[in-house]
This record gives structure tokens, C-alpha cells and sequence, in this order.
């Protein structure tokens, strides 16, 4: 059973492999895998996990190992999914303003084909008739998602092909001869509610009668996880529930099984991580007191760039009286983590945690600074082990070219 990872264990890491270090603990991964399986077990549905919340192949594998599929927005994130052992036909490539040649080598690996203009959807369709089948990336105008940036349904979204377009779309499939065999939606990140879900499953429905090929209709993801105390959650249950009804209702009158089809990222690996760093100065100002850490939004970008919460411990000194702190980082930017968050008292060399920090985390980080980038470290069945090693002086200057 999932336990998580105890403040002894998290300091153990930080001392074997140097801090700051990203930690993630696969059965967290697996309890929110077989979460989703087990609500939506009544109808056939298929999860592709949305890599580019985290890419390392190790946490790869272990979805592939509990029956994953995979959502890839690259074409190197389609060849990672590959090399950790995932099959063509477990790969959904969903690219975005991409260069036609991109969708091409996709084809060529033999992966499901996700296209969002019409522009890509017609050179495609030119090129390869009905031989090879594709989805087609709807723009639902749909608004969800707990932040504008991360809200991807929206009228002036650069994603999907608007709904209110479908006569081109139609003009396009019938004169190329494509073969339409699934549909796409994704209206953002950290839904809670889950008739959003819903109203889209309804939008797709309507133009799924346009098409009498579908195989699965696909509702993208962006299922809510808590990252703080009483924070909502998405109900996968309830909506398993009310999906499985709206989709045997509609497969009836369309008289053909649809497989519905999710992406989850963020849902399934978020919780899995933890982002250790060390308190490197306390520095007290006339109306703050600063905790100074070896690390900045260099290695966690999201509360700078989305206003992202994450709830930070002391680890060091979980018992310590509780003060109020401002917590930054240590590079030549504003880099504020948490302004004015009460934590057990802080002294230089303590240990914080920054938790719910398995996706995009290590995935968005960066060498600004000229700051090398963390190690990563994943446990399972009890056991430790490294699956990237910190960076070296040597990697800042590995591809560049002196003259």
C-alpha cells in the first residue's frame, strides 16, 4: 500500500545524492493510475499519459508497466516513448504548429496521428489519402482550466480547429478522402467540475455524426489534483459514472463501439514528487524575512509563471516554532516561491520540501544562471534509485563551439 515518503527518507536522498533533487515515488504513480482504471472500468477506455509533464523514461516505463498508453507533443517525445518499450499503436503523437515534415516522420513510426489546423489537415490528406487514419483536434471553445494559461479551449486558443469551422473540415475530408477515425478535445488543466467534461463529451458527440468511421472520441485530460489543504479534486468517479451512460446512449443511435480515449499528465505524476533544496541564508529586512535556497525558478518555474501553489515543509526541523517566511531562490531574477508562508522555524542547512512537484517541474527547468540542473531520483518497492544524475560544469559547455 502507498505510504509517503517520510522526512527521514527525503533527507537520506539529499545526503546521498546533493540538494536540490527531485524525488518520485512510483506507487504514488500506480495508486493514481489504477484510480482512473477503476472509474471508468465499465466502459472500454484507454489512458495515454501526457508525457511532457515529466519525459523521464524510468517514470515511462513504470506507466507502461501498469498499462499505459502515451500522449506525446514532439517528435522526440514520441522516440523516448518508443525507447522505454511503448508500441506504435500506444502512441498518440498531438503535435502543435509544427513544420508538415514532423507529422510525416510520425507516420512513419507508425504512431496515431493527431492533427489541430486545417492547414496541416489538408497537406496531410494530399499526401496520404485515406492509407493513413488520423484524429482531428477540435477547438471546442469550452473555457476550463484553473489558470488563463493553461486554459486551451478558449475562442483565441492557438489549439484545435474551431468547431464552428466544420464545413472546412468536411470540404477537406471528403475531397482528400481522409479516413477520420477518432476526435479531439482539451480544454485546459485542473478542472474541477466534472460537467465540463460533460458539455464537451455532448460537443463531440454532435460533430461525431458528421463521421461514420470514429473508433474513439478523445476528452484530453485535466483532471484536478489537491495542492493544499482542502483543495477540490476532480470526481473521476461520478464522471466515470456519467460518462459511461452518455456514451452507451450515444453508441445506440450510432449504431458503432466508441473507446473513449484520456491524456492525464499532471494527474498521475504530480503527487509522486518532491523537490528537495537546502535553506542557504536567512536574511531579515525591515519588513520581510527571506529564506534563501539553493535553487530558483530555474529548476520550478510554475509558481513564478503560473501563481502556482505548492505547500513547503521543513524537514530539518518539522517540530521548530512556526514563523512567517518568504521563500526565494538563488538566481539573478525575481524568483519568488511563497510569499508569507508560516513554517517551522528555518535555520541555514535546513532541508524544505516543496510537494506536489512531479510535473513540470524537473521537465521546465532550465541552465539560466549558468546553474546546473538537478539530479532525479525514483523510488520503488522501497528501493532508490538514480535515473538522472545532476549536471556537471562540462554540460554547460557540452554543445557549445569555440571560435
Amino acid at each position: 500500500m502507498y505510504q509517503p515518503l517520510s522526512n527521514e527518507q527525503l533527507i537520506a536522498v539529499a545526503n546521498e545524492f546533493g540538494s536540490p533533487v527531485y524525488v518520485y515515488h512510483a506507487e504514488k504513480i500506480t495508486q493514481q493510475y489504477n484510480k482512473l482504471k477503476d472509474a471508468f472500468a465499465a466502459h472500454p477506455t484507454r489512458f495515454f499519459y501526457a508525457c511532457k509533464a515529466l519525459t523521464n523514461i524510468n517514470i515511462l516505463k513504470h506507466l507502461k508497466s501498469l498499462g499505459a498508453s502515451v500522449d506525446c507533443v514532439s517528435i522526440h517525445e514520441v522516440k523516448i516513448a518508443l525507447k522505454a518499450g511503448f508500441e506504435a499503436k500506444q502512441i498518440l503523437f498531438t503535435p502543435n504548429c509544427v513544420d508538415f515534415n514532423e507529422i510525416v516522420e510520425g507516420t512513419a513510426l507508425g504512431v496515431n496521428i493527431n492533427i489541430d489546423n486545417i492547414s496541416i489537415l489538408e497537406q496531410f490528406g494530399n499526401k496520404f489519402g485515406n492509407s493513413y487514419p488520423v484524429c482531428i483536434r477540435l477547438n471546442p471553445h469550452i473555457e476550463a482550466g484553473g489558470n488563463y494559461k493553461i486554459s486551451t479551449g478558449h475562442i483565441d486558443s492557438k489549439f484545435g480547429i474551431s468547431i464552428h469551422q466544420m464545413r472546412h473540415i468536411e470540404r477537406v475530408v471528403k475531397t482528400t478522402g481522409i479516413h477520420v477515425h477518432g476526435l479531439h478535445m482539451h480544454t485546459g488543466s485542473e478542472i474541477k467540475d466534472v460537467e465540463v467534461f460533460l458539455r464537451g463529451l455532448e460537443v463531440m458527440f454532435e460533430i461525431a455524426r458528421h463521421f461514420d468511421t470514429l473508433d474513439f472520441i478523445d476528452l484530453g485530460s485535466g483532471f484536478k489534483v489537491p495542492y493544499k489543504e482542502g483543495d477540490p479534486e476532480t470526481d473521476v468517479v461520478s464522471l466515470g459514472q456519467k460518462l459511461t451512460a452518455a456514451v452507451k446512449e450515444f453508441e445506440a443511435e450510432y449504431k458503432r463501439p466508441i473507446e473513449v480515449w484520456f491524456e492525464p499528465g499532471k494527474y498521475l505524476v504530480s503527487e509522486s514528487g518532491y523537490f528537495v533544496v537546502k535553506a542557504n541564508v536567512i536574511k531579515q529586512t525591515p519588513a520581510t524575512v527571506f529564506i534563501g535556497v539553493n535553487s530558483g525558478f530555474n529548476h520550478l518555474i510554475r509558481p513564478m509563471f503560473y501563481d502556482a501553489y505548492h505547500r513547503i515543509e521543513n524537514i530539518s526541523n518539522p517540530n521548530g516554532a512556526e514563523r512567517i517566511y518568504t521563500v526565494v531562490g538563488n538566481i539573478c531574477e525575481t524568483d519568488t516561491f511563497a510569499w508569507d508562508r508560516k513554517l517551522n522555524e528555518v535555520r541555514e542547512g535546513d532541508y524544505l520540501v516543496f510537494y506536489n512537484a512531479g510535473a513540470y517541474g524537473f521537465e521546465m527547468s532550465s541552465n539560466f544562471n549558468s546553474r546546473l540542473k538537478p539530479a532525479e531520483v525514483q523510488i520503488k518497492d522501497r528501493q532508490v534509485y538514480l535515473i538522472r544524475k545532476r549536471d556537471e560544469f562540462e554540460d554547460l559547455l557540452r554543445n557549445q563551439i569555440e571560435i
